[in-house]
């Protein structure tokens, strides 16, 4: 399976595919999450934290850059919104979260080509119309395949 794609019908719908992919994460699984403005990216992040077990609100961290929520496996919610160059991601030292033992969900990806990890799973939102949103999920990697593959065993 190349890539995979699911349909949305509400945000509580895309925050139980969060739930999905949290509750499959390992230690070094990074998300990258593009869309425009209103997709749901924070409620598929809402989800993931509590596939972790995570009982804190994930809200978007669009003003400190990153937050950190610690349930099962720690999650590393990246927000790059607010960067407007390469070079100003590059320099924030990222490293220490997206090559470490924790999640990390990164909003605004897209932003991060070139920097952020070549393997990862992508999932492009968009939307659908009003109340649906397209999911788009492209793994890249064999864990992310797996993943793809469990996960449409599990909820597709």
């Amino acid at each position: 399976m190349k890539s995979l794609e699911l349909i949305s019908h509400s945000p509580e719908d895309t925050q139980k595919l969060g739930v999905s992919f949290g509750s499959l994460a390992l230690p070094g699984d990074i998300f990258l999450l593009v869309g425009k403005l209103g997709t749901g990216k924070t409620c598929l992040t809402q989800g993931v934290a509590w596939g972790l077990g995570i009982k804190e609100y994930a809200a978007s961290p669009s003003f400190v850059l990153v937050r950190e929520l610690y349930g099962r496996l720690p999650l590393y919610h990246i927000d790059l919104y607010r960067l407007d160059n390469i070079e100003e991601i590059a320099e924030l030292g990222l490293d220490d979260y997206l090559y470490g033992n924790g999640v990390c969900v990164v909003e605004w990806a897209e932003k991060g080509k070139g920097v952020l990890p070549a393997e990862h799973l992508l999932i492009e939102i968009s939307y659908f119309n009003d109340s649906k949103r397209r999911l788009q999920l492209k793994p890249s990697g064999q864990r992310y395949q797996e993943m793809l593959n469990q996960l449409k065993r599990s909820c597709c």
